[in-house]
Parts: C-alpha cells; structure tokens; sequence
C-alpha cells in the first residue's frame, strides 16, 4: 500500500494565477499548469534566496521531496518560455500556513501582504495601492501602462 502524501505547507497565495505570451490569442496556446507548492518553492528559492534546506523546513517537506517539486516548477516553467506556452498556477496539494508572519493574516514583506504603493515600469509614477486589486490589474494614470507591485 502507497504512503499517503503530505500536504505541502504554502505561506502566500498566488495573486496572478496566469500568464500568457503577448500577441497570441488564448484559444491558440497549450497550457502549462504550475501548482500552488511548486510556486512556493519557486519564491521561496529564488526570491526570498533561501538555502534548499531552509525552503524545505518551511514547507514541512524533505529536501529531497523539496528538490523534486523545485525541479519540476523549473521543467514546467522552461517549457512555457521557450515552447511559448501559457502558465496557469492551480491546484496541488498544500495547507496554508498561519502565524506570526506567515500566510494570511501575517504581516511584513515575508508575509506576502499587499505593498502600500503600485509604480508603472515605463515612467516610474507611484500611486497607492487599492486593497483587493492586485497592481497588476491597475494602469498607470500618466501613461496608461499597466503598473506592478512595489516595495
């Protein structure tokens, strides 16, 4: 009998679930589906630039089940760049995580909580950041480019 497999401990939740190639038509791309823990490893990894065991100790894995979710987020991401496919982030098997700093709730930059302001890559113009609406939804109000999160 196979040992049931432990949920993956995640402490912020994706706040854009897809990404596609511009220029192309939705109906026309495959789909690479990326799960919510292999997501996780990605930030915690090369975001938050933390040592594989650490990554591994937060999401309550081994090192080495942590290294097969990390490989197969660079495989599934790899395919989608250079086979220009879009990404879909969903689904997996995970728990969020509570507490201090952690997960919904938390607070502080590790947390994941929403940053204050939302700047525009093309001018640099800040605005504030409006709860519920991630910045990347939001266009910059000189020059209408769409805005991302800032620190």
């Amino acid at each position: 009998m196979v040992r049931p497999r432990k949920p993956r401990w995640v402490s912020v939740l994706p706040t854009v679930a897809y990404f596609k190639p511009k220029g192309i038509p939705l109906s026309a791309l495959e789909e690479v589906v990326l799960t919510v823990e292999e997501l996780e490893a990605i930030r915690l990894r090369y975001l938050e630039d933390l040592e594989q065991e650490e990554c591994a100790e937060r999401m309550k894995i081994s090192r080495a089940t942590f290294q097969r979710v990390l490989d197969s987020a660079n495989k599934k991401i790899a395919d989608a760049l250079v086979n220009g496919k879009a990404i879909k982030v969903e689904g997996g098997d995970y728990k969020m995580a509570v507490g201090r700093g952690m997960g919904r709730g938390g607070f502080g930059r590790r947390a994941g909580g929403p940053p204050s302001v939302c700047v525009c890559p093309a001018c640099g113009h800040e605005q504030p950041k409006v709860a519920g609406v991630p910045c990347s939804q939001v266009r910059c109000e000189k020059c209408g480019t769409l805005m991302v999160r800032g620190d």
